[in-house]
């Protein structure tokens, strides 16, 4: 099994965001000793609790600190901006970093309709563009227009010895459909989806069209997990994810990760939403989150499985996908 790492690069509450982003350094560092394949950090707009705006920022200090690990972005949200810049952002990483960087695209805000609109104008309408918007993003990447476009010469410099790999974020059968329509490497997002993702993946493996020799479809699932030395830990350090899910709902995320003893406060009379909230996250031993892990790839028949933890202590994050990686990697 290939395991990969998505980092949103958490805030824990008591933490700076210069701290929480240096977590993600190491975060990355880890992933590639333990033998991850890739290690994606996402993009964000004034979130309270989430440190990452600029992914293109991170992936450069991350990458210079690295050696293997395949390093991207989970995701550039598209709609805010001009294929063109895009594109010379990721092939100056790849010119940097030959033949590690992934461009992983999405078409979400990232953040409030307020932080939309002071970021970009007329996003919906981008929204709508999406289409044309991979389609050219795909074509400056490949230097590919044809003789007569607007952009015929006009190259995304610098033109890296192995261009970024693009891959289209999604959680729906429309990300699905546009991923297989351009033969887009897709990953889904199944932790943060509620849409049938089985149903989705196989949509897009039947409808993938080359765009090259020799492509096939390439598909990610990316889920939540936690792992401690027993199951009863596990659960103890979820809390606070969950605790930190329903803050963010309500509007009221604002000091960031809580702590497990706020956690713990907050549940010993929520038990039923707890145990709800559970069941979309695999928690667990060393031993049964192997085994989920495997369930899930074989249900989705997937290439990759890609990991999203979120604790209060970086120590904890680090100890989960150190567990994973031993009964795995």
């Amino acid at each position: 099994m290939k395991l990969s790492i998505l980092d949103q690069s958490p805030i824990s509450s008591g933490q700076t965001a210069k701290e929480a982003l240096n977590e993600s350094l190491k975060l990355a560092q880890e992933g590639e000793k333990l033998g991850y394949t890739r290690y994606w950090i996402a993009e964000h707009h004034d979130l309270p609790g989430l440190a990452s705006s600029a992914p293109e920022v991170m992936l450069g200090y991350i990458g210079a600190q690295t050696d293997r690990i395949r390093i991207g972005s989970g995701a550039v949200l598209l709609p805010h901006y001009k294929p063109y810049k895009i594109a010379e952002v990721y092939n100056m990483l790849a010119t940097l970093f030959t033949g590690r960087i992934d461009l992983g695209i999405g078409r979400a805000p990232g953040g409030s309709a307020e932080a939309t609109n002071a970021l970009s104008d007329h996003f919906l309408q981008q929204v709508w563009n999406m289409p044309k918007s991979v389609q050219e993003l795909l074509q400056f990447l490949e230097n590919d227009f044809p003789a007569d476009h607007a952009y015929a010469k006009v190259s995304a410099s610098p033109l890296p010895p192995v261009a970024p790999e693009p891959w289209l974020l999604g959680t729906s059968e429309k990300s699905a459909k546009l991923a297989a329509e351009n033969g887009m490497a897709y990953a889904f997002g199944q932790f943060m989806s509620d849409k049938d993702g089985e149903a989705i993946v196989k949509k897009y493996n039947e409808a993938f069209k080359p765009r090259k020799s020799g492509q096939i479809p390439q598909t990610i699932l990316t889920i939540s997990a936690l792992c401690a030395e027993t199951t009863e830990k596990a659960e103890e350090i979820a809390r606070s994810s969950f605790l930190w899910k329903i803050q963010n709902e309500k509007g009221e995320s604002g000091q960031g990760v809580p702590s497990i003893e706020e956690a713990n406060h907050f549940f010993l009379n929520n038990k039923e939403l707890l145990n709800k909230m559970k069941k979309n996250m695999i928690i667990g031993n060393p031993k049964e989150v192997r085994q989920k892990l495997f369930e899930l790839e074989q249900q989705y028949e997937v290439d990759e499985m890609m990991i999203v933890t979120i604790t209060h202590s970086p120590t904890d994050r680090l100890k989960s996908y150190q567990l994973i990686a031993e009964q795995i990697l």
